[in-house]
């Protein structure tokens, strides 16, 4: 039952609005004012990062993490358009030393899933000129960090917040239409080909030569529910639309619909493949549907991990690059099986065969988990919101010790996988 890991780095991963609170110049504090939230909870609280961010850094030190994925709140750098906050600057320069300090490397996210109110209020990514914005909030951080972080994330799930923000309307702007989501695609497809050229052009001027860029992407299985020709439809159709095509424009600057062409030079816009990897989607028609009988988490995600082998060895072979697991993890209050479902993705990634170099799990902390709130925990650690409270659970005893011995031991098989072999729900 035990196994190695070889030639990878093991992280933790988060979202800066979903854990630094108190900042309310953003699009989902925003909704969480007009009733976007489930539990009537905001990011005004979350984790107290921002204030809190050595105390955290401490506690990865403690659980042996090697490699961290963060990101900077645009609303705090540029509170408002083409107004800088020097003081917000530091702060963020001052976290990133502070984690290097204590041996942890850096992964830095320039955008995940929320805007500053002015940019959302004057059409957000849907004006044209979005991607030169962008790339003057990219410039305005590489002045300060572009020395000190060599590994960078331009955009976090544009396929999942194309989804969620403009066409079901559940997510920030609220929108339903399908041209926002084809405009949204294109101006997101130009900022990370704009903002790739970008940062490395940077950091060349500086002397570096190991910068690498590559973007976030949240990926799935989809299967048919049955063997009929209309379910295998739906679900080449839904791959297509939800992943695929987007993948690949991003990566490569080849658009195909439902992205329009961008009028950039078809290239290579990647320097690792960044997988978000959490379900599979069972379908029967064109919405998500999970396989009877499936062992789910809190949230009635199916546990799939076999689905993280499949779709590391699909990316490896479409673009030959090396493969970073940006975020891997599982809904699960009680900790009743988050212990076996680290284990077995981390299997199913130990025998892959391609080159996984780095594999950060979601999340650290329990955090505000968007639209559920502060109803989801994915932590390691344990958050009481009220107290302010952290408290390492057992998964996260398991996952330091992973890194501490280069893989699971069979004593560690034995006392954490074993409890939680009948954790999953069902």
């Amino acid at each position: 039952m035990k196994f190695q890991l070889k030639d990878i780095k093991l992280g933790v991963a988060t979202a800066v609005t979903q854990i630094e609170g108190d900042d309310t110049n953003n699009t989902w504090y925003d909704w969480s004012q007009r009733g976007g939230v489930v539990d009537g909870s905001s990011p005004v609280v979350a984790n107290q990062h921002y204030k809190l961010y050595r105390n955290d850094i401490d506690l990865m030190a403690e659980l042996n993490i090697e490699c961290y994925r963060f990101g900077l709140e645009w609303s705090r750098i540029e509170p408002q358009e083409n107004c800088f906050d020097d003081d917000a600057l530091k702060h963020y320069l001052d976290e990133v030393l502070y984690m290097k300090s204590k041996g942890i490397e850096p992964l830095l996210t320039f955008h995940h899933f929320t805007n500053p109110l002015w940019f959302e209020r004057s059409g957000g990514w849907e004006r044209k000129d979005s991607p030169s914005i962008f790339l003057r909030f990219v410039d305005k951080v590489l002045s300060v960090l572009g020395a000190h972080v060599n590994q960078y994330v331009t955009i976090n799930e544009p396929n999942v917040y194309v989804t969620n923000g403009y066409f079901y309307g559940t997510w920030p702007p609220g929108k339903k239409k399908f041209s926002a989501v084809r405009r949204v695609m294109k101006n997101m497809t130009i900022a990370h080909i704009d903002a790739y050229n970008y940062v490395h052009q940077y950091r060349k001027n500086l002397g570096f030569q190991d910068t690498r860029v590559g973007f976030a992407n949240h990926l799935r299985i989809f299967e048919a529910a049955n063997n009929s020709l209309y379910s295998k439809t739906c679900a080449k159709l839904m791959e297509k639309m939800f992943q695929t095509s987007l993948t690949d424009a991003i990566l490569t600057g080849k658009c195909r619909f439902p992205v329009p062409k961008v009028h950039r030079k078809v290239g290579k816009y990647y320097d690792f493949v960044g997988i978000n990897y959490y379900t599979r989607s069972t379908v029967s028609g064109f919405a998500d549907g999970v396989r009877k009988g499936a062992p789910v988490n809190d949230l009635g995600w199916e546990i799939y991990p076999e689905g993280i082998e499949i779709l590391t060895k699909r990316m490896y072979n479409r673009y030959k690059a090396p493969i970073y697991i940006t975020e891997n993890g599982t809904c699960d209050k009680s900790d009743a099986f988050r212990c076996r479902y680290i284990y077995d993705h981390l299997l199913h990634i130990a025998q892959c065969g391609v080159p996984v170099e780095r594999y950060y799990h979601w999340t650290f902390i329990d955090n505000f988990e968007w639209a559920e709130g502060q109803t989801a925990p994915f932590g390691l650690v344990a958050l009481d919101f009220d107290t302010q409270q952290r408290t390492v659970r057992n998964s996260g005893r398991f996952y330091a010790n992973i890194i501490a011995n280069g893989g699971v031991t069979e004593e560690d098989y034995e006392k954490y996988v074993v409890p939680s072999l009948d954790g999953n729900k069902q």
